[in-house]
């Protein structure tokens, strides 16, 4: 049984995967680390679990798309960077109209 370390939004795993699967589990934890850093901009950082939860969600709706044969590639991320943006413009927004009032 191999040990692979991966590390996921600083933090560090050790994880334990068959022989030969290293470079495999590798790759799927820049998948996750790429995943939350994404979902880090995306809810303005909070907590280490939402930024997780958002990762997952974002991997779970890829595959979703996949398996209905509906995913570019391409118009994916675009989508993804317009849904960040307009998350982050409503947040700027909501703390626009609150300016002065107590939250």
């Amino acid at each position: 049984m191999a040990q692979v370390s991966l590390v996921v939004g600083g933090r560090s795993y050790d994880l334990a995967c068959r022989d030969g699967e290293e470079p495999h589990l590798h790759a799927l934890g820049a998948m996750v680390e790429a995943r939350f850093a994404d979902a880090g901009r995306a809810v303005g950082g909070g907590s280490e679990t939402r930024q997780l939860v958002m990762a997952a969600l974002l991997l779970a709706d890829e595959l979703s798309e996949l398996r209905a044969g509906r995913s570019d590639p391409a118009q994916d991320e675009l989508a993804k960077g317009l849904d960040a943006l307009a998350d982050r413009l409503e947040l700027l927004a909501a703390s626009l109209e609150n300016d002065g009032e107590p939250t």
